[in-house]
């Protein structure tokens, strides 16, 4: 085992994270659904501990309060930043962000107006669109509202939440033929996620990650794949919640990410539009892309996750260490770009 390089400077690090969700007690003690949804609170405490820094676990609900509170009574270096939502709303994670820089705390993750941007899916394609990137065609469907799907759009169509994430309402129903069941799964994505529903051409191809870290100069981690081993012959290929969510189910249908299985010239050519594609949507710190790649080696952006998951066995942990970084120095890099972002700095 590689022994842990601890930080030359010891810093005093607030850990902000949704309440429900502070790493408090032993992890084991905890169901495996509980532990699944705390994995990564748990494991940035354990590295940023294991790292000699100073940690102050604070937990947010609907009080920004309890940040100016804890910035004074702690005056941390820096705030490690896992907020997810506030008030219980997702979107919000953004306005989290914004008191931060208005404070002017430092923090780890992407800024709220790179955050603003990728939330909203539409507007990513938009942007990146203009830019000549390619990006599937899509309608927006609002909620409350009588839309019809535009002629220009063809089927198959993949109907999603505007704004959530995480899987949330993606299944094999999501994939849809005719304007019968398009207006079907709108309407459920309306009742569901309470949000507009985003219908796009669907991709057929492989699925590939690429995770990436830092501000105006930015590292590029190996592109990493999604696989379903048992996935019956001529069925999509699709991340949905449950593959995402449920264990069981993940064993059942041999669901697994790894490297991705591409020739370098497609790496390196993912690797740069992904440079790109982070200056152009104004990201920080640290964020995800997901690509639909064809047989051809077109790469058509699906979405951009500033802020993923990065647990130690997630995949943007995973692509860190496949390129030589270990979990607890993963934690200090995020730190560091924390530390030298200036918020009074557009990135473009």
């Amino acid at each position: 085992m590689t022994a842990i390089k601890k930080s030359k400077k010891k810093l005093t690090v607030v850990l902000l994270a949704d309440e429900r969700l502070l790493p408090n007690g032993d992890l084991a003690e905890l169901s495996g659904k509980e532990r699944n949804l705390r994995k990564t609170e748990y494991d940035v405490k354990n590295a940023i501990e294991a790292l000699g820094h100073t940690l102050v676990p604070v937990g947010i609900s609907n009080e920004l309060s309890v940040i100016t509170d804890a910035l004074q009574a702690h005056k941390p270096d820096i705030v490690f930043n896992l907020a997810e939502e506030f008030n219980h709303v997702g979107h919000f994670d953004q306005h989290v962000v914004s008191f931060l820089e208005m404070l002017r705390q430092p923090y780890t993750g992407c800024n709220p107006r790179g955050l603003t941007i990728a939330r909203d899916k539409a507007l990513t394609k938009k942007i990146l669109a203009y830019d000549g990137m390619k990006v599937p065609e899509f309608a927006i469907f609002p909620m409350k509202r009588t839309t019809k799907r535009p002629s220009t759009l063809d089927f198959p169509l993949f109907v999603k939440s505007l704004t959530e994430e995480g899987s949330i309402g993606i299944s094999g129903a999501s994939i849809v033929r005719d304007d019968v069941k398009l207006m079907e799964r709108v309407e459920f994505i309306h009742r569901t996620a309470t949000s507009a529903a985003l219908a796009e051409e669907y991709i057929e191809g492989r699925e590939i990650y690429v995770s990436m870290m830092g501000n105006e100069r930015v590292t590029v981690l190996p592109p990493w794949e999604f696989f379903v081993e048992n996935r019956p012959a001529g069925s999509p290929l699709i991340a949905t919640g449950r593959g995402k969510w449920d264990p069981d189910y993940q064993d059942q249908a041999g669901i697994m990410t790894g490297p991705a299985e591409i020739s370098e010239k497609l790496s390196a050519k993912l690797q740069k539009l992904s440079r790109d594609i982070y200056r152009l949507l104004g990201l920080s710190g640290y964020a995800r892309l997901d690509f639909r790649v064809t047989d051809a080696e077109d790469a058509f952006l699906l979405e951009a996750n500033p802020n993923p998951q990065i647990a130690s066995d997630e995949d943007f942990a995973s692509a860190a260490e496949a390129a030589g970084i270990e979990y607890p120095e993963l934690i200090e890099r995020l730190i560091r770009f924390g530390m030298s972002y200036d918020p009074e700095r557009m990135i473009i």
